[in-house]
């Protein structure tokens, strides 16, 4: 084997876990497709020590420092197919040819999937937002709007009037049940049950919304949890477990970050209900680490 290991993805997830390998002295391939989740965003916020950066300026950063360790191969492409073959994994990259490796960490992200609404899509990422923690702060002041798509929509206009003046819209379709009607009451937020059809506005700025009844309700941004899916068919195809997340299927993983297939680990959004640069950073570390200690005990026996 030319690699002992794979990690599948150079976001936060797959460089942080690409690192600790590294510093192990292990030979490690990082594949990197190039379509991070992030890479509609113009910064990433509340990433200790890279707060307003953009993502890909962080990402750059984190190959170039990778790239430093002589057993590391970084390379772009996407990998297109992987399979269990006796003790070891085999992967093909599409255009490279075969790899054959010990251990897989799968870093592969998600694919969101966001309501079909005239006018939503183009400023997705900049006036449409799906995390308070990740971008609240930059929109504060505003008059701020959540459309509900999913159960847990109530939840999420709870948190935003923290923020900013806020207006629920239920899109006719998650209207709040009685305790939590009394708990956006108690937090100041409007209810809309007039269905948002358009955003309007100079793209990817966001001035108003125009609901189903043909009024205009002005508005400097909207929150909306996308519904998600795997971004790569990896994980499936080696025959990973998946729980039903809220939002989307999850890898299922132990506390090391291994998933149901021994020797394939799995890091950031495509492993965690929970989505933050930071929490992804993290899990990238857990998996390295323990990605090294699996090949580490291989070789004591």
């Amino acid at each position: 084997m030319s690699y002992e290991a794979i990690v599948v993805g150079g976001n936060f997830a797959g460089l942080s876990a690409a690192m600790q390998l590294a510093r192990a002295l292990r030979r490690v391939l990082l594949v990197d497709a190039g379509a991070p989740r992030n890479r509609y965003s113009p910064a990433s916020h509340g990433f200790l020590g890279q707060d307003g950066q953009t993502p890909a300026a962080i990402m750059r950063e984190g190959k170039r420092q990778l790239a430093l360790y002589p057993t590391v191969t970084i390379r772009d492409g996407e990998v297109v197919h992987a399979r269990a073959d006796g003790g070891e994994f085999v992967i093909d990259i599409e255009g490279g040819g075969e790899e054959r490796v010990a251990r897989i960490v799968l870093a592969t992200g998600i694919r969101d999937t966001l309501p079909e609404i005239s006018g939503l899509r183009e400023r997705w990422g900049h006036s449409v937002l799906h995390c308070p923690y990740c971008h609240g702060y930059e929109v504060s002041g505003g008059r701020l709007g959540v459309l509900a798509n999913h159960p847990l929509s109530a939840h999420s206009a709870m948190l935003i009037p923290d923020c900013g003046e806020t207006t629920y819209f239920t899109q006719a379709l998650f209207e709040p049940d009685e305790e939590q009607l009394v708990r956006l009451t108690a937090r100041g937020v409007r209810i809309e049950r007039s269905p948002v059809v358009e955003l309007l506005g100079d793209s990817p700025r966001l001035e108003a919304v125009r609901l189903t009844d043909g009024r205009i309700v002005p508005l400097d941004a909207v929150f909306v949890a996308p519904k998600t899916a795997m971004a790569s068919p990896l994980a499936e195809q080696l025959g990973c477990v998946f729980d039903d997340g809220p939002f989307g299927p999850v890898i299922r993983t132990g506390d090391n970050k291994e998933t149901s297939v021994k020797g394939v680990f799995a890091a950031g959004d495509a492993a965690s209900a929970m989505h933050n640069a930071t929490l992804a950073s993290a899990s990238g570390v857990l998996a390295g680490v323990h990605c090294h200690q699996s090949l580490a005990m291989q070789s004591a026996g």
